[in-house]
């Protein structure tokens, strides 16, 4: 007569399975000054961003957020994931930034503070991740073939 199975360990025995361990919820990820770090990556800018909780002050290379983006659209892009977070004012932010152009320095600050979100709150994750601010934009320049002006552009035809 066959026996009765009562649980999923004497399933996995009598099929020959593994039964999968049920994932653990993520620790958050902080050093001992109680902040989270993470690098950031948009075309060819590199971003070091520390989080911590604090009033919302945003440095940027030792300088003020306002000083070093003065266009309001890279003000509004580095907001975004405290604004998608939820968590708007309540996080000092200390980033170095290097390589690129202003608006490439923007979105590497950008996926850096979304990161080091994650790492220190990780119940935030989810939102983040819904808004896509996790994913390194892998878009960059395409580079010069030789025999041509620029990345495909062809030199000008000339009949005579």
């Amino acid at each position: 007569m066959a026996e009765q199975i009562n649980s999923l360990e004497q399933l996995g025995a009598a099929t020959g399975a593994v039964v999968a361990e049920v994932e653990a919820p993520r620790e958050p990820v902080r050093d001992e000054l109680g902040r989270s770090y993470a690098t950031g990556k948009r075309k060819d800018a590199v971003a070091r961003v520390w989080i911590k909780p604090g009033s919302g002050k945003v440095s940027v290379n030792g300088k003020d957020m306002d000083a070093y983006f003065a266009r309001p659209v890279l003000q509004m892009i580095l907001r975004q994931p405290f604004q998608v977070a939820g968590v708007e004012g309540q996080f000092d932010v200390i980033a170095t930034v290097k390589g690129g152009g202003l608006s490439g320095q923007a979105g590497a600050v950008k996926h850096g503070i979304s990161k080091a979100l994650q790492l220190y709150e990780p119940s935030l994750r989810g939102a983040l991740k819904a808004a896509g601010f996790l994913t390194r934009d892998s878009r960059v320049v395409e580079r010069k073939k030789y025999g041509k002006a620029k990345a495909r552009r062809s030199f000008q035809f000339s009949k005579r």
